[in-house]
């Protein structure tokens, strides 16, 4: 990041106000309960469903998932050893499935090529090191390394996904938030603990799904006294992931 993106980051971060981030985290505890995230067997199926669940419902990522088990395809190796055109067939359900089966296979291929296919390998090393890896593979932008560097290598960064920022924005936390200035008020404000930031996401996440969506539902919203925005609105809860 050059000099003058760092300042404009800085800046943003700066412009924050007075919310307790931690007394948040345990109204939506309190509200919400564990989430248990990620949903996932293991981390090799943490990183298919982080990358499938780009721009689509989780509910069409794990119809994708299902189908690659059911093939037996849910392996670096497995990924690898299949055509393109037949990995986008099995993960069709999850939309962009062409694209996707290019990522995913980037994905399989670096880590057989790099790190003799075992995550453990990429995993060990710091989380800024591991980012800049991750962030280096095709298809796998800022979110979805946070979200394996989180959730697959249990290291802590806090995912500061749409739902988050939309959050962040109606408590008044930031004028202007964007990826890497909630990251940074997150990292100011809590402590670099990866089951925190774990539970936080889900949490958030979650409340997107219940209260905080384009169209807030308000009522019975467990953030409601603390919230500055201004709509009282009462629509249908929607347990969708990405339609909010």
């Amino acid at each position: 990041m050059n000099s003058e993106r760092s300042k404009a980051s800085l800046g943003d971060a700066a412009r924050v106000a007075p919310v307790d981030l931690l007394a948040i985290y345990d109204l939506l505890f309190s509200a919400y309960g564990p989430q248990k995230w990620w949903p996932a067997e293991n981390a090799i199926e943490m990183i298919v469903g982080a990358i499938l669940v780009q721009n689509t419902a989780w509910t069409n990522a794990t119809r994708a998932i299902a189908r690659l088990k059911a093939a037996d395809a849910l392996s670096f190796a497995a990924l690898d050893a299949l055509s393109e055109a037949d990995l986008a067939e099995l993960i069709r359900p999850s939309g962009c499935y062409r694209a996707k089966a290019r990522k995913l296979k980037a994905f399989a291929t670096h880590v057989i090529e790099r790190h003799g296919g075992s995550l453990a390998t990429l995993f060990d090393q710091t989380a800024p090191n591991l980012r800049r890896e991750l962030l280096a593979i095709h298809g796998i932008g800022p979110e979805t390394a946070d979200s394996i560097i989180l959730y697959g290598a249990q290291k802590p960064t806090f995912v500061a996904d749409s739902y988050a920022r939309r959050l962040f924005a109606r408590l008044g936390a930031q004028e202007r938030p964007t990826y890497t200035s909630v990251q940074a008020v997150c990292r100011q404000s809590l402590p670099a603990d990866t089951e925190l930031f774990n539970e936080f996401h889900a949490l958030i996440v979650y409340h997107a799904k219940a209260h905080c969506r384009a169209k807030p539902r308000c009522i019975g919203c467990p953030l409601r006294d603390v919230c500055r925005h201004p709509g009282m609105i009462d629509t249908p809860f929607s347990d969708s992931y990405h339609d909010l």
